[in-house]
């Protein structure tokens, strides 16, 4: 009942930043979690937003408004519009592309040459989205080849810092499998779980203690 009502927008999936017309350059996010969150919030009665990138298996509910993405400047511009509109809470979960190319190319690259590519690092979107919405309950993520307690406060810093994030999951995957922490601004550590499903589970309480 706590979650009743509750507007909150989640972001999720991949991003994509262009090469040339045909060819981006994207990363292995599925979507899973931010499905997984937006199924347990929908359930909740939470009124739910879905910014969800190019994900292989879309995900559908007639109980949540869902807006699909692709490239960076869409997710940019989705997050800058739905600020105009109050959240209760903002769950930053997409794996927005942290460099894009400095040069787009406008016709398909030959394929028959060698060609160098230089990079460049996007703005973070998470940083403007306290500055809009200065009471939002901001949930940031950061992933990171391996997590412990130690780790996670270290490299967390800059999204309670800059961003200023309420709730931070710190997390990892490897062949082991999957691990996240969760942090609040103070750094204290709410709880360690061992999958996404569990990670949203948890995420689920936390919001409905907090809101």
């Amino acid at each position: 009942m706590a979650l009743r009502g509750k507007k909150i927008l989640i972001t999720c999936g991949p991003t994509w930043v262009a090469i040339d017309a045909m060819r981006v350059i994207s990363n292995r996010s599925t979507g899973e979690l931010g499905h997984l969150l937006a199924k347990r919030l929908s359930v909740a009665n939470a009124k739910v937003t879905l910014l969800q990138g190019p994900v292989t298996h879309a995900f559908e509910s007639s109980k949540v408004r869902i807006v699909n993405f692709c490239f960076f400047e869409e997710l940019a511009q989705q997050l800058k519009n739905e600020l105009r509109s109050r959240y209760d809470c903002i769950i930053h979960a997409a794996a927005v592309s942290d460099f894009k190319p400095k040069e787009t190319f406008t016709q398909k690259i030959a394929s028959n040459k060698n060609f160098r590519l230089d990079l460049v690092p996007t703005p973070k979107l998470i940083n403007m989205i306290k500055a809009k919405q200065p009471k939002v309950f901001l949930v940031g993520f950061k992933l990171e080849n391996y997590m412990n307690h130690t780790r996670a406060v270290k490299e967390t810093k800059e999204l309670f810092s800059k961003a200023k994030c309420n709730l931070v999951v710190a997390n990892f995957m490897d062949e082991s499998g999957y691990e996240a922490l969760l942090l609040e601004k103070d750094r204290n550590l709410l709880g360690k779980v061992k999958s996404k499903t569990e990670l949203a589970r948890t995420l689920v309480t936390v919001l409905s203690q907090r809101l």
